[in-house]
């Protein structure tokens, strides 16, 4: 098993955006230098507590400042960017990067942002212009000859040459392009499919092992589309994490910054209101109102000292039946920062490497 991290970025709303985005790439450096093998960073337009709209800003400077894991969008919203201008944008940073890149992309799952670009979410709209960027990125950065695809959302000509020295020129630095990563939200996620048809990668959250085994089923009947077989290895799954010495050290950590805080004033109340909190439960008598952190800590989280999280990991793992990589849900932890250096420190070294480790959990099975 790999592990990397997932940024939303998070920042709680009284934070600026500048003093913010240091805090991200303040954080990049810290899991290069323990040995993340990934970053995913998400984008969002209508979220104070996530409150970044260009991804590929961070991860370029990102690239500055680390030199070791692969950054990537996690992911760019399809439906709100024009597909040619994306591909060459992407195509560009892909040569920045020289192989430290990956492709995110995602359809949307904010009805602010649905509501902002005038998207009817709710009818499913953004799923199908999910596909049809897709389609159209990939006709681009493949093809080699012109061509115009007239679409339902957009029209593009993948041009001539034009006078002389005008023509289409920006495709990826990797053949035939980064590797791609596809993230769903809903528990029956229409835009995993899209994984399992063309062998992407897959990202899901991990409120609950019934929630990752609905988006496996996802990624499953994507595959059975196109005839492939749906490869584990690939799989990313998004945790909240947190390493201590020892397991009341770790609670107090969690419940008293900045994990349990995003939770209670954002995203708690969002899932709500989305009416997936069910999902959370282990045990579906107990009450909506008791979805809490102190919930959380003791039935979702992975929260607690080395030996602890070890186990904690090993039964998330089985539970979900593998999965190739680990993303660490990250938070603003700039007011506790050397608490949380060092929870990272520890799951790479006393977690992630421990020859103590049970040998499940560090072995994927290929396909399934």
């Amino acid at each position: 098993m790999d592990i990397g991290i997932f940024m939303m970025p998070s920042h709680p709303p009284e934070r600026g955006f500048s003093e913010g985005f240091e805090w991200d790439l303040k954080h990049l450096e810290l899991c290069d230098r323990a040995g993340f093998s990934e970053a995913w960073i998400g984008e969002h337009f209508c979220s104070p507590w996530e409150p970044n709209p260009a991804p590929d800003l961070l991860i370029a400077q990102g690239l500055l400042r680390t030199s070791r894991m692969k950054l990537a969008p996690g992911a760019h919203l399809l439906p709100y960017h024009h597909p040619a201008e994306l591909a060459c944008r992407v195509a560009y940073l892909d040569h920045i990067a020289k192989g430290r890149f990956m492709f995110g992309v995602g359809s949307s799952g904010l009805p602010s942002d649905w509501r902002f670009f005038n998207v009817d979410g709710a009818g499913g709209e953004n799923r199908k212009m999910t596909r049809e960027a897709l389609e159209i990125i990939l006709k681009l950065w493949e093809s080699e000859t012109p061509f115009e695809y007239r679409g339902e959302y957009w029209n593009v000509n993948r041009i001539e040459p034009m006078l002389g020295t005008l023509k289409f020129h920006i495709k990826p630095y990797q053949k035939p392009h980064p590797p791609i990563g596809i993230a769903g939200l809903t528990p029956r996620s229409d835009t995993l499919e899209i994984a399992g048809e063309r062998g992407f990668m897959p990202m899901s959250l991990n409120m609950s092992s019934a929630y990752l085994a609905q988006h496996w089923a996802s990624v499953e009947r994507g595959a059975a589309k196109t005839n492939r077989t749906a490869n584990r290895e690939k799989w990313r799954v998004v945790k909240e994490v947190y390493v201590a010495e020892t397991d009341a050290e770790a609670k107090r950590l969690a419940l008293q910054g900045m994990l349990a805080r995003a939770y209670r004033e954002y995203l708690l109340p969002l899932f709500r209101d989305f009416g997936l909190l069910s999902l959370f439960k282990h045990d579906q008598s107990v009450a909506d109102l008791d979805v809490t952190p102190e919930y959380l800590v003791e039935h979702s989280w992975l929260v607690g000292s080395p030996r602890t999280v070890r186990q904690k990991l090993d039964d998330m793992y089985g539970a979900a039946g593998g999965f190739g990589t680990m993303l660490v849900l990250t938070f603003d932890f700039s007011e506790e920062h050397e608490e949380w250096a060092a929870s990272q420190q520890m799951l790479i070294s006393e977690v992630l490497r421990s020859p103590s480790r049970a040998t499940n959990a560090t072995r994927v099975p290929a396909a399934s």
